[in-house]
């Protein structure tokens, strides 16, 4: 009985490990004008799955919307995490040829955690089960500056076309309705910076493919909700609805 008492006990600290808290790509979208599209779908070698969506309202308003979805299933721990965001902000467009965009956006998001780690014997008997949910809350505030100067690169004999950008994120959450093994927990908030940047393959004035990296961190000592994910992602992006520019 001690021996299953001490593995369950290993069991719910090791479940503690990785984070309730799942950062989003951040919605880069580099709108140009009004009445433009941007649509973007990425995945993490995880099998993280997020996409965005941004509308430009006007000339220098847009609405954005993010989501992401993971549902992992092993031997002994399985994670489902959900997030939804909705937001909208500020782009401009300046520089050399109006190819530089700064992008400031804000908003609100709803995200739900569950994790079921279990305890096996060395033979393979299961000792126990345990069983993490939590929702929480957040807002953040997401600063963007990117670019749509094409730079040609040359890759095993082929010219490739790239352009860069960076998102730097405030992100505040905050945990309620969170059970342990149905037992009501403390609830718990952090703060955290997300630094990410992006490359992506221009294939053409619409579509490209786009490479994101970025960090997590967490500025208050959480036992729970920490910064125990970082940004990792492929994936693709479609802009319609830009005009023309004027020569």
């Amino acid at each position: 009985m001690l021996k299953k008492i001490i593995l369950a006990a290993i069991a719910l600290s090791l479940s503690a490990c990785s984070s309730i808290y799942m950062p989003v790509v951040p919605n880069t979208p580099m709108l140009s004008n009004q009445g433009e599209f941007s649509a973007a779908a990425h995945i993490s070698l995880k099998g993280n799955f997020n996409v965005n969506g941004a509308y430009a309202v006007g000339d220098h308003f847009a609405v954005i919307g993010n989501a992401a979805y993971l549902n992992s299933e092993k031997y002994s721990k399985d994670l489902e995490h959900s997030l939804y965001e909705i937001g909208g902000g500020y782009f401009r467009n300046f520089g050399p040829d109006n190819n530089r965009i700064l992008e400031v956006y804000a908003g609100l998001g709803s995200g739900k955690n569950i994790k079921t780690s279990r305890t096996y014997d060395n033979k393979e008997m299961l000792l126990a089960t345990d069983v993490q949910h939590a929702l929480y809350k957040k807002t953040f505030l997401q600063v963007n500056y990117s670019s749509k100067k094409i730079d040609t690169v040359r890759v095993f004999g082929t010219q490739l076309k790239l352009n860069y950008g960076m998102a730097w994120r405030l992100s505040y959450a905050e945990t309620k309705d969170f059970t342990i093994n149905n037992i009501a927990q403390a609830n718990e908030d952090n703060i955290f910076i997300e630094p990410v940047f992006f490359t992506r393959m221009v294939l053409s004035d619409e579509f490209q493919l786009q490479y994101t990296t970025g960090s997590n961190i967490g500025l208050k000592s959480r036992k729970f909700l920490n910064a125990g994910y970082s940004i990792f992602t492929i994936g693709a992006v479609l802009n319609i609805g830009k005009k023309p520019k004027i020569k």
